[in-house]
């Protein structure tokens, strides 16, 4: 993948159709310092052709005319300014302001629109316009847990409700969602039934945002019936419907708008390209996966990694096989108890694990947005799922790494899984999804390209985010991962982190794709930054992310900003987070600049 500095602002890949509007100069040093060059992969495209889709299933969110958008009733004026003051932005990415010019216009809307491209603005920026309460429909505990965080950092008043909680802490926020006194509350959709649903009808809600949308649909790759209890929610509390998900097929769109009972919806559907991840297809049978999987982990060592198996089995044996080769790993699927799920979960959260290995009972359960590699031990029973699980990665718009380990073996032990379907047309279309997604894998084309054109969309090649653009097959990233980190056929050294390693440059498709710098100064503050960033959110109880994400530390060890006023042209840092950290991290960028 090119390398470009961050100086150069980030412009949208070859293969997209349009260019990236976030790409003004963000990168500019600050007055009287000399701004550093930093080792980026070009950020992410997020959008196509004006993004709106023109299909029965996703309608195009109607235009706006200029002096509709700076009109009182449009909002975007207000839309803009809590971006820029309350998170810390300068620019929407593309398809927010639409979604939110349509939310704030009181219409339903459904977008469609990739892991990272920060689908949950869309709501927050209208809950804190709007008044009364936004209705968050979320599909995991972990995930409201994240949000709930983030959005208490930033001054918001935000509250979940679910099984978490005791009698008295559900009493409370029920009583407080009848009140008023959240600007969003998170439920389960498990819990919109009995008291629960009662109290939503009594509170003063303004919308809905049903997140992971696709989960109603039986058409997709994770439907849960819980989600059918939404049917009729609109109705009883009179309000508008968001519904957001990052995989939608034609199909399964058209199924989310007739069951949340969606009338003319605006719509919105970005590009599913991410040139941020590099994706590697490995044919299993050839080499031993268990000490490929251990090479690739350690040259990403010291970086947060998820690793996907089919199997519990597969699960506890990864993980154990990894942790005596001292990598910080712990195993996550269904079969462990709640309590042990929540901790591995805050472990990783937290950073004090670098790895977890999981079943797809892992899936959504994350919203860690440095998450820098993803490997698939075993294939992924489709197209849609594997996407979902990649998508964990990169979603701060640097580098990530992602391998898929694949043979036909893995589809006929899917197969196996088909057979409670009692609806032989259903149960044929999931087979053929599996071996569909075998067939991309195992062919020589560019692996972005078949991805897009699984969702309708057409792009050329990608260039250089795939193995097949790059050159540079599976099995020779594995070989040169076993090279350089020196693991040997019984696993070789113990996983201490490579000097260097994940500070080298990597044009040709190599190992150790880094959120850091070539230049050594740079990369050196970017460590004290993480390391601070690190103490404070465990002083504060939240995930290191939370506080700063990569992105900002990699700009602040770039840019040396040495006042507020600099420290608030950083991409994230708004007002609230200038005024809860900004002293201690411009004391660590002027001792770190002058040293």
């Amino acid at each position: 993948m090119k390398r470009i500095g961050v100086l150069v602002p980030p412009r949208a890949h070859p293969a997209a159709a349009r260019s990236d509007p976030r790409g003004g100069a963000r990168f500019r040093a600050a007055p009287g310092r000399e701004a550093r060059p930093v080792a980026m992969d070009r950020a992410a495209p997020l959008t196509r052709a004006a993004g709106a889709v023109h299909s029965e299933a996703m309608p195009q969110v109607p235009s706006v005319s200029p002096s509709e958008a700076e009109s009182p009733g449009g909002g975007v004026p207000e839309a803009r300014r809590v971006l820029r003051d309350v998170f810390g932005y300068e620019e929407f990415r593309p398809g927010q302001e639409a979604v939110i010019r349509t939310v704030l216009a009181g219409r339903d809307c459904i977008a469609v629109m990739p892991t990272g491209a920060g689908k949950s603005l869309t709501y927050q920026i209208p809950a804190r316009i709007l008044g009364g309460t936004a209705l968050v429909v979320s599909p995991l505990i972990s995930l409201m847990k994240d949000q709930v965080d983030a959005l208490g950092e930033l001054g918001f008043r935000a509250a979940a409700i679910n099984s978490s909680l005791d009698s008295g802490a559900w009493r409370e926020r029920v009583e407080g969602l009848r009140a008023g006194r959240y600007e969003l509350v998170y439920v389960a959709p498990e819990a919109l039934e009995g008291g629960l649903r009662r109290a939503v009808r009594e509170s003063p809600v303004s919308f809905v945002a049903v997140d992971e949308a696709h989960c109603i649909s039986q058409w997709g790759h994770d439907f849960r019936p819980a989600y059918r209890r939404l049917a009729g929610l609109k109705e009883e509390l009179r309000a508008p419907v968001l519904a957001l998900t990052a995989t939608a097929t034609r199909r399964v769109a058209r199924d989310i708008l007739g069951q949340l009972g969606m009338r003319q919806p605006g719509g919105y559907k970005g590009s599913f390209f991410r040139s941020n991840l590099r994706i590697y297809a490995r044919r299993k049978g050839s080499g031993d996966t268990r000490r490929e999987i251990l090479a690739l982990v350690r040259a990403h060592a010291g970086e947060s990694g998820v690793i996907y198996c089919m199997s519990r089995k597969a699960v506890e044996s990864t993980a154990a096989f990894l942790a005596r080769r001292g990598v910080r790993a712990r195993p996550y699927h269904a079969g462990l108890s709640d309590a042990e799920r929540i901790a591995t979960q805050e472990s990783f959260r937290r950073d004090d694990i670098d790895v977890i290995v999981a079943t797809i009972a892992f899936g959504m359960g994350i919203d860690k947005s440095n998450v820098r590699f993803v490997i698939h031990r075993d294939m992924p029973k489709d197209v849609e799922s594997w996407y979902q699980e990649i998508g964990r990665s990169g979603r701060d718009g640097l580098p990530a790494e992602c391998v898929v380990f694949h043979s036909w073996a893995d589809v006929k032990l899917h197969e196996r899984f088909l057979r409670d379907i009692e609806d032989p047309g259903l149960r044929r279309d999931k087979q053929r999804g599996t071996v569909k997604l075998f067939e991309l894998l195992e062919s020589s084309g560019c692996r972005h390209r078949a991805i897009l054109g699984h969702f309708d969309e057409a792009i050329g090649d990608c260039g250089d985010a795939c193995d097949v653009c790059l050159g540079v097959s599976g099995a020779q990233l594995a070989a040169r991962a076993i090279e350089r980190t020196g693991t040997g056929k019984r696993g070789g050294p113990s996983a201490a982190r490579l000097p260097g390693d994940l500070l080298r440059p990597a044009p040709d498709g190599g190992l150790g794709v880094s959120a850091a710098s070539r230049d050594p100064e740079t990369a050196r503050l970017f460590e004290v930054l993480r390391a601070l960033r690190r103490r404070l959110a465990d002083e504060r109880g939240v995930p290191a992310y939370v506080v700063f994400s990569d992105r900002s530390l990699l700009e602040m060890a770039a840019r040396l900003p040495g006042t507020p006023e600099e420290m608030l042209s950083i991409a994230g840092v708004g007002p609230a987070k200038l005024e809860r950290y900004g002293d201690q991290f411009l004391a660590a960028i002027a001792a770190g600049g002058s040293a």
